[in-house]
């Protein structure tokens, strides 16, 4: 029995992502710059086609005003050298006029062929620091042009920020039907819950015990069911996993050995999303690990001391990682965006040691979203007018 009613309940597989390192988040230990792993074009390409080779159904691509790459330019250049894998690109909700977002969001499905999904978020753009419910009521806009672009003839819309009218939706039309591409999304304050609830499609949690997981998951499900909702769950962390124990958790400290505290606090501070609840919740996990970091058995915390945003790692044997991630699933959990430092190895490392033992599904595939053929639409092979 999950924690709550899901999307997805009679699912017996889980989209297994991975991540890729667009905004300057690749180490081989925390909080050392080396250059080999800076957020180049050719690094970042080669974890998404790492991830790809070794079978994860989706990856996640950051958004951030940092040097590395920007988001949909990457997924637009690596859908040519893929054939398998999703593309989770992260959508900084004003960034772009709505509608011609909408269009560029289906000109990257139509190129991956419904491959795509889409990580909502509401963070301050470069420069700017605005009030939380301007941030979200421009998001919720955001979101709302972008579903009747995908589900309509014409965008009719009267907002706070946005007003259009009578605009037509042709060239909006993405290659994924029933909706549109996925819409995954994370946060944590009272407006992020309802534009999660009544919008999205996937909820994402960072790191924290299970029990704080579990108090998440039901404040989301009964804002969702207010507006006759079901949401499926994700939850994204890092991954130090070994044949035993005592090799991954003697990895986990080798990662941070040459750390230092004030340049960790700096990296952590470069983040948009600094300010977050999320963030500061993840704070309050690291001030609660015991002296080695853990919060759990085995969910390390001393990741957070070198990043913002998701800040713990599941460390432990393949057997142990396993059971965390079926106990994970059976609270209701379906989507998972791991990652690991640096993120190649460690996407060789889960591949090989914990991949082959999960059974692994593409969301839009099971949402129903993806034709079995070129959709009749103005990009597909519909009428051109």
């Amino acid at each position: 029995m999950t924690v709550v009613p899901v999307t997805s309940a009679d699912l017996d597989a889980a989209e297994v992502s991975w991540f890729s390192a667009l905004c300057s988040d690749d180490y081989a230990y925390l909080g050392v710059p080396d250059g080999a792993l800076r957020s180049s074009w050719d690094h970042c390409r080669d974890i998404l086609l790492e991830a790809e080779k070794q079978g994860f159904r989706n990856i996640l691509c950051p958004s951030s005003y940092q040097v590395g790459q920007d988001t949909l330019s990457f997924v637009a250049g690596c859908a040519p050298l893929t054939s398998k894998i999703n593309m989770l690109a992260a959508i900084r909700c004003g960034e772009m006029q709505p509608i011609m977002l909408a269009r560029t969001i289906a000109t990257l499905d139509h190129m991956l062929e419904g491959r795509l999904t889409i990580n909502i978020i509401s963070s301050d753009f470069p420069g700017e620091v605005a009030d939380s419910a301007h941030r979200y009521q421009r998001s919720r806009e955001v979101v709302e042009i972008l579903r009747q672009a995908w589900t309509q003839d014409e965008i009719n819309y009267e907002g706070e920020v946005y007003t259009f009218k009578n605009v037509s939706t042709d060239p909006a039309r993405p290659y994924q039907q029933n909706g549109g591409p996925l819409m995954y999304f994370g946060g944590y304050s009272p407006a992020a819950l309802d534009l999660c609830a009544q919008h999205c499609d996937v909820y994402l949690m960072w790191p924290e015990p299970k029990d704080t997981l579990k108090g998440r998951m039901e404040a989301v499900h009964a804002r969702a069911a207010e507006y006759g909702r079901t949401l499926d769950y994700g939850l994204r962390v890092h991954m130090i996993v070994r044949d035993t124990e005592a090799e991954a958790k003697e990895y986990a400290e080798h990662l941070v050995s040459k750390l230092d505290d004030e340049y960790g606090q700096l990296i952590r501070s470069r983040a948009h999303d600094v300010t977050s609840l999320g963030v500061a919740h993840q704070a309050k996990a690291r001030g609660l690990a015991d002296k080695f970091g853990y919060i759990e058995p085995h969910l390390w915390t001393g990741v957070g001391r070198a990043r913002s945003g998701c800040g713990a790692a599941l460390v432990g044997s393949t057997d142990q990682v396993m059971s965390e991630i079926e106990a994970y699933k059976k609270m209701g959990i379906r989507a998972f965006i791991f990652s690991g430092y640096p993120h190649i190895d460690e996407c060789i490392s889960f591949g090989q040691r914990v991949l082959p033992n999960l059974k692994t599904c593409s969301l839009p595939q099971e949402y129903g979203r993806v034709p079995a053929t070129t959709p009749a639409t103005p990009l597909g092979v519909g009428e051109r007018r």
